[in-house]
């Protein structure tokens, strides 16, 4: 019988998230436990940069901990946690003293003591604080590293070590006493006097970084957010889906310092996720950035930009990168993340991202993006066509296939778990593999920059990729269909085909991106949907990662069964653009309940149990991000399919072919510049007002 995991052990696994308080203002944030008191343990913390800034601030009232009642989230970027401080001699047990923390994620706390009651009172109260100033890579793998001595000031405690330093300040309020140690600081007010109806605040300030950041690193932006903020009529889960993943995307801006202009201005783009991953990724930042192309180009043009800058020029095994790839991963830093990983801090290791680059670019000319923006960038789109095609002339299949490194991550599409391809068996699959919705990514790439360039007049460049797309979809027929002995379809395409030419059987939720890339034909559409909505991967909250009816599926396991927000978001798009309505409905139907669980801010991933009508709510990942950019865009995405809006910049076509089945309004989207208004009528007809001069509308 294996022994419990003792409490060292546990110490060194990845913390949990799932009752973690994350407030964003990226690149800082903070992480606290539902008490508001940072003891140090798990993820506790401010940080900024991807470094811990403070991981202890302890608070004790005449050496007591207040009791903590509730927690009350003011936004993606502050939270308000309230506790008492009782007395066994008031002869009540209504609470007199309430003491409210307000902390904000660009480090900020205030600390408000009341006395609502009758008579004076005069306490004792006192912050312990301390850091190890670690990076958040460290804390991901559990690692807390040793205390760093603190050094006292007026005021403040200051921590210095090896070119970080943090500083603690009370900015605001009476004076503290202030004393440090080797492994803590504290700042002391003794004999706080509180006469009855009055309260005592303070107000503290958290900062720090590096002597060494380096260049280029991504700041936080000193403009608004690049996009147009709508308003939205009619479900109400879509309504505040829409509006709270905005809210959530709005605290993850970033912004790139590489950009230099006349007009001073930025390329902005959406970190991944908080708190593991708070900066540049190319595959998420990129999907972030699609999604939102409704509400303009802005966050588009900042994306591509920030990855164009940034897109390989050499080959370079440690970073994994090659001449027109582009970039999985940016951090401050070299770094080791647990189980073996050791990435650079600017890392190639992704075989999606450089075709979805090139769709972005794609799509964003679709959507209006001004042409002197897409023309600049073609040439990188360009370059990142050929590393697509250049890696595809090197596989024996022809395919887009992933290898790995020691020490790398050994998948390299979205599903990049160390156990994320499994066959039907429930047996883990490795590298090297060529994954199915990649090839369709690499097919998406190569018709759209055809077309972009047809439109330039490039016809030689443009019809050379469609024959290069139409062998890659004929290979894709020939290799990925996979027959079934059961289910809802006679077939379904496999999760990907292995270096041997054999494909990895299982149903799993990559076939949902096939959809709207176009590998598939009509009848494989058809057959795709079919095994969408069925019980097997759609679990009544949304898409499963993995098939419930074969071996190795896990609820909770990371891409073995857990439901994806964005993956859910993706089939439900390319289920309405196929025209399987029926079908995206009921994963769409699943989300959008889900997210009346959530508070509407949607967990990076969460349970993938049988939706039943007794059933309790879906549960998070334990580890999730929250917020997260792809999940935060989600409800952009499910709302743009609802309304099957699809534009043709070539054309100057807006496709308007609503999925929704009942009255909708959205005002303030955004078209090559113009402000766009569409409404769903009650008969299920789209209408749509607004469109720039020389468009007209398509109802599909």
């Amino acid at each position: 019988m294996q022994e419990p995991l003792d409490p060292s052990a546990r110490a060194h696994l990845q913390p949990l998230l799932h009752d973690v308080v994350l407030c964003v203002t990226a690149p800082a944030f903070t992480a606290s436990p539902r008490d508001g008191q940072l003891t140090g343990a798990r993820v506790d913390g401010f940080y900024d940069h991807d470094r811990r800034l403070l991981h202890t601030l302890r608070l004790l009232v005449d050496g007591r901990e207040p009791e903590p009642i509730g927690v009350q989230p003011l936004g993606p970027d502050r939270v308000k946690f309230t506790a008492v401080h009782r007395y066994t001699q008031d002869g009540t047990d209504d609470p007199s003293v309430l003491v409210e923390r307000t902390r904000a994620a660009r480090g900020t706390e205030s600390l408000t003591v009341r006395n609502t009651g009758t008579r004076t009172r005069r306490l004792n109260v006192a912050l312990t604080a301390a850091t190890d100033l670690v990076t958040v890579a460290d804390v991901k793998r559990g690692h807390r590293g040793p205390a760093v001595p603190c050094t006292a000031g007026p005021r403040s405690l200051s921590w210095t070590s090896d070119g970080e330093h943090a500083r603690l300040e009370a900015v605001s309020g009476s004076a503290p006493e202030v004393s440090a140690g080797p492994a803590q600081g504290t700042l002391v007010w003794r004999s706080v006097v509180l006469p009855a109806n009055s309260c005592w605040t303070v107000r503290l300030t958290v900062s720090g970084g590096t002597d060494t950041a380096p260049a280029g690193h991504p700041v936080a932006p000193r403009t608004p957010a690049p996009w147009a903020e709508p308003t939205v009529h009619g479900d109400a889960r879509l309504v505040a889906l829409v509006r709270r993943g905005l809210e959530d995307l709005d605290a993850l801006r970033l912004a790139d310092p590489l950009r230099t202009g006349a007009d001073d201005g930025e390329d902005q783009f959406v970190a991944a996720g908080c708190p593991w991953f708070l900066t540049l990724f190319g595959r998420d930042s990129i999907w972030a950035a699609r999604m939102m192309l409704p509400l303009g180009t802005g966050l588009a043009r900042g994306t591509l930009w920030a990855l164009a800058r940034r897109q390989g020029t050499e080959h370079h095994d440690f970073r994994e990168e090659a001449p027109g790839r582009i970039l999985h991963e940016l951090r401050p830093a070299d770094a080791q993340h647990g189980h073996g990983l050791s990435l650079p801090s600017r890392y190639y290791g992704s075989v999606d991202a450089t075709p979805l680059f090139v769709t972005l670019l794609v799509d964003a000319w679709h959507w209006g993006m001004p042409d002197a923006d897409v023309d600049a960038l073609l040439p990188a789109a360009e370059r990142a066509m050929e590393w697509v095609r250049q890696s595809c002339a090197q596989d024996e299949d022809q395919l887009l296939r992933y290898h790995s490194r020691s020490g790398g991550l050994r998948h390299q599409s979205w599903k990049d778990s160390a156990d994320a391809v499994r066959d039907a068996e429930g047996r883990h699959v490795g590298p090297p593999l060529a994954v199915c919705e990649v090839q369709g990514y690499a097919y998406e790439a190569a018709v759209g920059l055809a077309g972009l360039l047809h439109h330039r007049g490039r016809d030689d460049r443009a019809a050379e990729l469609r024959d290069w797309a139409a062998s890659l979809r004929k290979r894709f027929d020939e290799l990925f269909w996979v027959p079934a002995a059961s289910g809802p379809a006679a077939r379904y395409p496999a999760v990907a085909v292995g270096e041997d030419g054999q494909a990895v059987t299982g149903p799993a939720s990559n076939m949902g991106h096939l959809l709207s890339t176009g590998i598939i034909d009509a009848t494989g559409s058809k057959d795709v949907a079919a095994w969408l909505a069925a019980p097997g991967l759609s679990s009544g909250w949304g898409l499963r990662s993995r098939s419930a009816d074969v071996p190795g599926f896990n609820p909770f396991s990371y891409h073995g069964g857990a439901v994806w927000t964005h993956d859910t978001a993706i089939a439900v798009s390319g289920l309405c653009s196929a025209g399987h309505r029926r079908e995206a409905l009921v994963l769409a139907e699943g989300l959008l309940d889900a997210s009346t669980h959530f508070d509407h801010r949607m967990p990076e991933l969460y349970g993938g149990e049988a939706r039943e009508p007794s059933s309790p709510p879906p549960l998070p990942y334990p580890a999730t991000c929250r917020p997260q950019g792809w999940s935060a865009a989600s409800g952009m995405a499910l709302l743009t399919a609802l309304l099957g809006l699809r534009p043709d910049a070539a054309r100057r076509v807006l496709t308007v072919a609503p999925a929704h089945p009942a009255p909708l309004l959205v005002e303030g989207l955004a078209l090559a510049g113009n402000t766009l208004h569409v409404e769903v009528t009650a008969a299920g007809e789209g209408k749509c007002s607004g469109l720039p001069a020389g468009w007209r509308v398509e109802n599909g």
